[in-house]
């Protein structure tokens, strides 16, 4: 695609950082088939790298492993150790556009490589973008909601416990739930 055919994209150019304070990192997962539990990662940083248009748009997010959450420390201990995402091995999820396609006026969705349990596979996400705002001390912020799904069993944590009734303890199939802020940096 040449760049006078290039979708333009709505968000300013420049590089917009993470703001961690400002944002959240979740997933959610069927447990025993019949109830969700959701949890978040407490540290992380990203940029989104806005360029003219969307072939020069890049998307780059890490995520510490130790910093697991879910609010039940003894389930958290086990969501570290080698039967889920073993982070004395694996310290960080990484996260790397390869490309970004506009779908409506606000929605874009982003395919790229997740790098998780030291495997590399390829993941689509689907962005929303909320908008962008000055905020109160002249920072130009940038709001995303970004959604996906993946299979744990791509990257290798295939621990799991079968139940009676057919069902498994915990679902393969993980959704991912990020809300972005994002600073423009100067």
């Amino acid at each position: 695609m040449s760049t006078s055919e290039a979708t333009t994209t709505v968000i300013p150019t420049g590089t917009w950082n993470v703001d961690p304070a400002h944002s959240q990192v979740g997933f959610a997962v069927k447990h025993m088939g019949i109830a969700t539990v959701r949890g978040t990662f407490n540290e992380f940083e990203g940029t989104l790298e806005a360029g003219e248009d969307l072939e020069h748009t890049k998307v780059y997010g890490t995520v510490k492993t130790t910093s697991v959450d879910t609010g039940q420390p003894q389930r958290d201990d086990h969501l570290r150790s080698p039967d889920f995402f073993d982070v004395a091995q694996y310290a960080e999820l990484k996260f790397e556009s390869t490309k970004i396609e506009q779908i409506d006026d606000e929605t874009y969705r982003i395919t790229g490589n997740l790098d998780m349990h030291g495997v590399t596979k390829e993941i689509t996400l689907e962005a929303i973008i909320d908008g962008t705002e000055t905020d109160p001390m002249g920072n130009e912020r940038l709001g995303l909601e970004v959604v996906g799904q993946i299979s744990r069993g791509d990257f290798e944590i295939k621990f799991n416990q079968a139940l009676g009734s057919g069902n498994v303890a915990v679902s393969d199939k993980v959704k991912l739930a990020l809300d972005i802020s994002a600073v423009k940096a100067s």
